[in-house]
């Protein structure tokens, strides 16, 4: 990676409370900031590690947090979950709900997608409440780009952009990402129209991912965000290795070259993205 002059970047997924990072966790986000990562946001994927992440964020000013229940977690959301969940959410630097979604990868049982969508549309409601956006996992059946769980997926988001509207709700005008996006155009064209976000991670760089850069070529950079999802999906020069928020400029040079832009464009614009879409400012 080109060592250039850039405006501060930021990583809008990264699992920093995962066990991975224990023995090192301070020099990560050091590296980060030394990378030029100015804010970094940490979902949480249950009700235990929304706490510890709501204890992370509070030790270091760069961290903010996110706090739901991921889809193949959604078996343990039960109603005092919901209240927990309500609780926190109005704690500390709190400022998305998530990581929620629908994973038809992982879940191939009827009984537990339906599960999993009635999940999704509870936290929805969630965020409505708290006025926050929503951090949006979509993973296909045998990672297709499009299928039922986009089917679904889209179906919940449009029916919940039509109920934001009609409440003359804030949060209708930023309602959230689709953390690390594979799907097709006309998904991501379709969740752009209602407001959202599309998050771009390592993968971008994988030599066998010609149709995801082709994808983002067209996509405007106004609704894109970057990601590590740190430690997993290490962009293609650390391939092998523990992904962490420093690698995120991986991703910008690389929509940089896609779209025919300077890395310091997409550092910007990405930045400023982020900094609408979670309400935190815009970076120093």
């Amino acid at each position: 990676m080109q060592q250039v002059a850039r405006v501060a970047l930021t990583d809008t997924h990264c699992h920093l409370n995962m066990e991975r990072f224990d023995a090192d966790r301070e020099s990560v986000i050091e590296r980060a900031s030394g990378a030029g990562v100015s804010h970094m946001l940490v979902p949480a994927l249950d009700l235990d590690s929304a706490r510890r992440i709501l204890d992370l964020t509070a030790e270091h000013s760069c961290l903010y947090a996110a706090v739901g229940f991921h889809p193949t977690e959604i078996q343990s959301l039960r109603a005092s979950s919901m209240a927990a969940l309500k609780r926190i959410a109005a704690e500390g630097k709190v400022v998305a709900i998530g990581e929620i979604g629908l994973d038809y990868y992982w879940v191939t049982e009827k009984a537990r997608r339906i599960e999993q969508r009635v999940g999704l549309r509870s936290q929805l409601d969630l965020a409505e409440q708290c006025g926050l956006p929503a951090i949006l996992h979509m993973r296909e059946q045998a990672d297709a780009d499009r299928g039922a769980c986009a089917d679904d997926m889209l179906t919940i988001l449009e029916d919940w952009s039509r109920r934001l509207r009609a409440a003359g709700s804030p949060v209708a005008d930023r309602p959230g990402v689709l953390h690390s996006f594979a799907g097709t155009l006309e998904t991501a064209a379709t969740v752009i129209d209602l407001g959202f976000y599309i998050g771009v991670t390592g993968p971008i760089t994988y030599a066998s991912a010609e149709k995801r850069r082709q994808l983002v070529r067209q996509l405007p950079l106004e609704r894109l965000l970057i990601e590590t999802d740190s430690p997993f999906l290490a962009p293609q020069q650390q391939r092998g290795r523990r992904n962490e928020p420093a690698f995120v400029a991986y991703i910008a040079d690389k929509i940089a070259e896609v779209q025919s832009r300077t890395p310091s464009e997409v550092a910007d614009a990405t930045s400023s993205n982020a900094a609408r879409l979670f309400a935190w400012g815009k970076p120093d």
